[in-house]
């Protein structure tokens, strides 16, 4: 279900927290990164996932963990991992692969956000309080010493 479009969606009910993530070179970014649609990963520095991905002093992977994704177009998109309704760096949504459509789910409250287009509620108690998941800005950048980037 999705929500009419006079309808307002807070995408910041969780604390701000920085977002560094940086791919040095393509190989990096196809080790760890999200090469084709349809792919994704998470980053908690925290608990150095994923696995092996050599995180810098300097980057920081925001609340709860950062979702990197591609959605079918090929589009980048990066959400923060912690549920809005549940606002807890530990309440992290993940992808539902059994889903028929692409979404993120929160194994405590349920709720249900589309995950290929900015991570706006579908059902739930996101859906009916109006809360979607926090964006983040991912982008390729291709320069010397940086191929990619997720940022706030």
């Amino acid at each position: 279900m999705i929500m009419p479009a006079c309808e307002s969606i807070d995408s910041n009910r969780i604390p701000p927290y920085p977002v560094r993530i940086y791919f040095t070179a393509i190989g990096q970014w196809e080790l760890y990164g999200v090469a084709g649609a349809g792919q994704y990963n998470s980053f908690i520095k925290s608990e150095r996932k994923p696995q092996g991905f050599p995180y810098k002093a300097a980057e920081e992977t925001g609340f709860g963990g950062v979702l990197l994704m591609k959605d079918p177009n090929g589009d980048l998109k990066a959400y923060d991992l912690a549920c809005p309704v549940e606002a807890k760096r530990d309440v992290r949504i993940y992808v539902d692969t059994e889903s028929p459509v692409a979404v993120a789910r929160c194994p405590k409250c349920n709720s249900t956000y589309d995950i290929y287009s900015y991570g706006g509620p579908l059902s739930g108690e996101a859906h009916d309080k109006h809360y979607g998941l926090q964006r983040y800005n991912a982008r390729i950048e291709n320069t010397p010493g940086r191929y990619a980037s997720v940022t706030n």
